[in-house]
């Protein structure tokens, strides 16, 4: 997997932002565990507000929030979309089989558990330092039925079976930027191979003005999954300034009507585009193929300032 680090969302305005200002300036807690991973200075930062909950940094920037008395709490804006998507994928409570190409702290994983138990799940998360890291401080229950793969994405993805997945989630980084070959049209052929015929396949993606990734992104998009939403902040959509979006993609029609009503009712609202709204978006762009892609944008440093 390309590693999962430096996860470059909306949150960084918010507690995840707090606590990597608080462990730069040396404030937070003595209980905070630092140590040295495969993509950089790994942090577990205490949460003041909840007791058992640790945001995860990487070299100064978020990448996770767990509550480990809660798993159904996602703080991170792009974690709370993504989390729509699992609530969506299947009737609520059902059992399901997901793919999270990206680990970080693991908890989309641990949500899924929560919400749907007895679901059968695959980590594939490249930084096996890390995975020991929150393997240790941040135990995984051990009834929930998660296996983790230190892998490459592709090479991870390349091991599960034709049509096993209901649910694909992409979100991985390797320093601020999403990977080249996780980028391209054959990357997706595979991700749609693993699918069921009514499964999604959701990804965290993130850019900046003139959106040209982010573009490219969904034009690719297009030519493996016949139906597409892409949910984000409007500020980001105007190419107003850097942020996250999650695109979802299925090979059957999309739960447009609740996808847009959770987006909006977050307490960051997000809007939703699909149809030719998000065709007239990509504005001509074309798709991505292995032999010319490129790792998504860096942001700006003033993201996490």
């Amino acid at each position: 997997m390309g590693r999962s680090r430096n996860k470059r969302s909306d949150d960084a305005r918010g507690a995840a932002r707090d606590a990597s200002r608080g462990s730069r300036r040396g404030q937070a807690s003595a209980d905070a565990v630092v140590e040295t991973v495969e993509g950089g200075l790994a942090e577990l930062i205490p949460d003041r507000d909840r007791p058992r909950a640790w945001t995860l940094l990487i070299d100064g920037a978020p990448q996770s929030h767990v509550d480990l008395d809660d798993p159904t709490h996602l703080s991170f804006e792009y974690q709370r979309r993504l989390g729509h998507v699992i609530d969506l994928v299947a009737p609520p409570g059902k059992p399901v089989h997901a793919v999270h190409l990206g680990g970080g702290a693991f908890t989309l994983a641990r949500y899924t558990a929560a919400t749907r138990p007895r679901s059968t799940q695959q980590v594939v998360e490249r930084d096996g330092a890390l995975v020991q890291l929150v393997r240790r401080e941040l135990p995984l229950d051990p009834n929930a039925r998660i296996r983790v793969r230190s892998l490459d994405a592709r090479e991870g993805l390349a091991k599960v079976p034709d049509g096993w997945a209901d649910l694909v989630i992409a979100d991985v980084f390797s320093g601020a930027r999403t990977p080249a070959h996780l980028t391209s049209v054959e990357f997706l052929t595979d991700v749609r191979r693993t699918v069921k015929p009514g499964g999604l396949y959701a990804a965290n993606l993130a850019d900046g003005p003139p959106l040209a990734h982010l573009r490219g992104q969904i034009a690719t998009a297009a030519t493996v999954f016949p139906e597409l939403a892409l949910i984000a902040d409007p500020t980001v959509l105007r190419g107003k300034r850097f942020g996250n979006a999650v695109l979802v993609a299925s090979g059957h029609p999309l739960p447009l009507a609740e996808l847009t009503r959770r987006a909006a009712s977050d307490p960051h609202p997000a809007r939703l585009e699909h149809g030719k709204q998000l065709t007239d978006f990509t504005g001509g762009a074309l798709p991505v193929l292995d032999a010319a892609a490129v790792a998504s944008p860096a942001p700006p440093a003033s993201v996490f300032r």
